[in-house]
Parts: C-alpha cells; sequence; structure tokens
C-alpha cells in the first residue's frame, strides 16, 4: 500500500479554548490488521463537541485520549483488507477509532452500513451519534406530548436539527435558540420549527414573546447565559434534557463551572416538579440503534426529515475545524472529509 496513515495526535491537554498548538498532525504508515481485525480507509470523519471533554484528564465518564494518541472520533469508510471472518474488501463500515486515514479494527466494533440507504456522512450524523442522541434523549427522558412546547438550544446543530424535527413529528410546538440570522431562518424555514430566537440578542425578551405560557420540555446543548434564560420559564412537571453544555467546556479546571450569570434557583425543582436529567447516549442508545435507524429512514424516505451539514476538506484541517465548532462557526453537522 503506497498510502500513508494521516493522523492527528493529542500533542498537549489544553488550559481553556483548545488551540492548534494542542494537536499534531504526522503521516505513518498504514496498520496491519490482526487475527479478527479489519483494516478501514475512513472516508469520513465527525466532530463533536463531546471531544473537548476528551482532551483532559479530568474525570469523567470516560477516559480522556492519551497524549501522544489518534484523537477519538467516530467515522465511516470503506474495508479495505480483512482477516475477520464476515467482512470483504468493499464493505461499508462505521467505527469510532478516531482522527486517522485508516485503522486495524477488531471486526465485533464495525457496524456495517448500507451506503444505498443516505449518503455516507449521513451515518455521522442524522442516521449516526448525533441522531441516535436526539432520539433516545427525547424517547427516555423529554417525553413529549402533543401540545407541548419544546425548546431547543443550538438548534441548528447535528443534535438540536434532529430533536426538534422528532418533536415536531410527535405534535409538539417547537421553538428554537441559534446564534444569528441565518441559522435561525433555516430552523424554521428548512427544518420547520414553530419559532427561533437568536441567542445573540435580546433572549429574555425573545423567549418571553415566543413563549407566553411557559416551556414544557427544554433541550439543553448549551448552559450558560441560555440556560440562566430558559430556566425560570420552565413549566410545572418540565423536563429538561441535559445532553450538553457546549458554552462552558473549556472553563478551567477549578474555576466557575457554569461560566456565565448565577446558577438557577434550584428551588423550583422542588416548587415545579421539575425532571432534570444527564444522559449520555452510550448508556442505552447503541442497542437500540436497529429500531432508531428504521424510524429515521422512514422519515427521510417520506421527506419528513431534513439536514445540513458543514464538510470541511481535508484531515489537516481537522484542529482549526474542531476549534471552530467550540466557539460556533460551523453551521450544521461537522464532518470531515478525509482526503
Amino acid at each position: 500500500m503506497t498510502e500513508s496513515n494521516l493522523q492527528v495526535l493529542l500533542r498537549r491537554r489544553p488550559k481553556g479554548a483548545p488551540v492548534a498548538e494542542d494537536f499534531e498532525v504526522v503521516e505513518t504508515p498504514p496498520p496491519v490488521p490482526q487475527e479478527g481485525e479489519v483494516l478501514v480507509r475512513h472516508r469520513f470523519l465527525s466532530l463533536d463537541p463531546y471531544m473537548r471533554g476528551r482532551m483532559s484528564a479530568a474525570k469523567s465518564y470516560a477516559k480522556p485520549v492519551d497524549l501522544g494518541a489518534v484523537m477519538e472520533g467516530a467515522a465511516v469508510g470503506e474495508v479495505v483488507a480483512s482477516r475477520a471472518a464476515g467482512f470483504a474488501p468493499g464493505d461499508t463500515v462505521m467505527n469510532s477509532f478516531g482522527w486517522q486515514r485508516f485503522a486495524a479494527v477488531p471486526a465485533a466494533r464495525l457496524l456495517r452500513i448500507d451506503p444505498a440507504e443516505a449518503p455516507l456522512s449521513a451515518s455521522l450524523g442524522v442516521l449516526g451519534m448525533p441522531g441516535l442522541t436526539a432520539w433516545v434523549g427525547l424517547e427516555d427522558i423529554g417525553q413529549p406530548k402533543p401540545g407541548e412546547t419544546v425548546v431547543v438550544s443550538a438548534a441548528s446543530g447535528a443534535v438540536g436539527q434532529v430533536v426538534g424535527q422528532l418533536a415536531k413529528l410527535r405534535g409538539c410546538r417547537v421553538v428554537g435558540i441559534a446564534g444569528g440570522a441565518e441559522k435561525c431562518r433555516f430552523v424554521t424555514e428548512e427544518l420547520g420549527f414553530d419559532a427561533c430566537v437568536d441567542h445573540r440578542g435580546a433572549l429574555d425578551a425573545q423567549l418571553e414573546a415566543v413563549c407566553p405560557e411557559g416551556i414544557d420540555v427544554y433541550w439543553e446543548n448549551v448552559g450558560g447565559a441560555v440556560q440562566a434564560a430558559v430556566f425560570p420559564r420552565l413549566r410545572d412537571f418540565a423536563r429538561m434534557v441535559m445532553c450538553g453544555v457546549i458554552a462552558q467546556y473549556n472553563v478551567v479546571e477549578g474555576a466557575d463551572s457554569f461560566g456565565g450569570p448565577p446558577g438557577p434557583n434550584l428551588g423550583a425543582v422542588v416548587r415545579k416538579r421539575l425532571r432534570i436529567q444527564g444522559f449520555i447516549v452510550s448508556d442505552t442508545g447503541w442497542p437500540r440503534y436497529a429500531a432508531f435507524r428504521r424510524e429515521m429512514l422512514g422519515h427521510i424516505g417520506a421527506g419528513r426529515l431534513r439536514w445540513r451539514e458543514d464538510v470541511v476538506p481535508g484531515l489537516h484541517r481537522a484542529p482549526e475545524a474542531f476549534i471552530g465548532l467550540l466557539e460556533g462557526r460551523n453551521f450544521g453537522k461537522l464532518v470531515v472529509a478525509i482526503d
């Protein structure tokens, strides 16, 4: 094989917001698959906010990336060599072996993908972990009922755009929160949300105007000032789905973890009988992936589900793109076209 294995490594742990010097791009020989493994050539790489946590040594729900190791991330591609029963060159698969062109992957950790069902990159977004996250969080925690008001932060992002559309399909009134007029137009005109407010403007006044009777389900992707504006508007028995707090990911360990205005008065949780629950999709999601994918493909085939991708060409640009993701510069699901 003449191609090298382009890789992006974690060079050092960020202090606050990641910078380019925290990463290192190297070229190495492609790995050789061992017995029970296949060699996969990645075509698309997913960039997601959770990766910021993997760059930190702080205690979390998953092991951090080791210094000098390949950055973690899901990718889709083709099998180019196989030493495992059931896989052959040309098969399309998804795996989580990181920011690199090639990976030697144990067959048990591969998910086979039918490229005829949807564009290949969709398996990293609407049909992948972000879409599954939206589906599981709504089903298990949000439990939206027809006629309820659902508010989704980061509404134009990979998870938010799916959450809102699924809530609409379940008969809810859906309000998005996004950054800028262009993203807000996309959320209402393309995704079909009932309204969208710009968090860069007077958020309190905007929320009061579009949610005068309060909020039944709040999907949290952002935290910080957005969460502070939404929390007082939660109705009795509202559900708050804690998926992520991207506004706070770059807070230096030991500093104020809220990263914005003072936190909400949690006495309201008792008074309003609120349900606030965090979740990690890997806890319960992947055993249900087949059911999720069937539902989503049905919606896609019927024209009921749309999505937007922000595709960055070239693996060497992944660090720059990831830094932009944490700053809100992407528009839609962020993926890297490896070559």
